[in-house]
């Protein structure tokens, strides 16, 4: 996992009033706290963490104050509309230090023709080294028949990562299409139709 380098300064101005200055002039305001350490007051360019955070639990290393600490993102909050960035709550790391972090699940293949594949999680928890969390986990849905499903269990991790997220939660599923359904089980009403022809035909032949 690379690590990507980004400066950032201490900020002693709080509010509402003092965040909104921050990012007119370019700056994200953000939190590092951790290893029991007091809460540092950061911010951060805008642009250069927008990039950064496009890789899942990116690996920070921050250059402030003449020092550099790691750090990861603990959650991240954008404006709803415009999803521009609002504020970053960052974990100070170690290196050799292990983290509970959730990592994407992306699926691979083709599922046999005639199902419908339904992702159920879409990340798995996991506790993995600082600086050498998964990007993704693959998980292969090649040939699945309606009605198969894989397992948070039956997910291939790798050395060092351990499953957080209980391992009989299903990860993905191969639902019947309702069209299907349909198809092999007659409504309700039109069963009730067939027996009431049925039983006329069965006395028009007995008169």
């Amino acid at each position: 996992m690379s690590e990507i380098k980004i400066s950032a300064e201490a900020r002693e101005n709080f509010g509402k009033g003092a965040a909104r200055q921050l990012r007119r002039d370019g700056r994200i305001p953000a939190v590092l706290y951790g290893h029991k350490e007091e809460v540092v007051h950061l911010s951060l360019p805008e642009h250069e963490l927008f990039l950064a955070l496009k890789t899942p639990n990116v690996l920070l290393n921050l250059d402030f104050g003449g020092k550099s600490q790691l750090a990861i993102p603990k959650a991240v909050q954008k404006d709803p509309v415009r999803r521009t960035l609002e504020h970053v709550d960052l974990l100070l790391v170690r290196r050799g230090e292990k983290v509970t972090v959730d990592v994407p699940v992306i699926t691979t293949g083709d599922i046999a023709p005639g199902g419908l594949l339904e992702l159920v999680a879409t990340s798995l928890s996991v506790e993995a080294e600082a600086t050498h969390i998964p990007a993704s986990f693959e998980v292969s849905v090649q040939g699945l028949e309606e009605g198969q499903q894989v397992l948070a269990g039956q997910v291939s991790l790798p050395n060092g990562v351990s499953l957080v997220t209980d391992a009989e939660a299903v990860v993905v599923h191969v639902l019947t299409p309702a069209a299907n359904l349909v198809e092999e089980e007659p409504a309700e009403g039109e069963a009730e139709e067939g027996a009431e022809a049925e039983g006329e035909e069965g006395e028009a032949d007995a008169e």
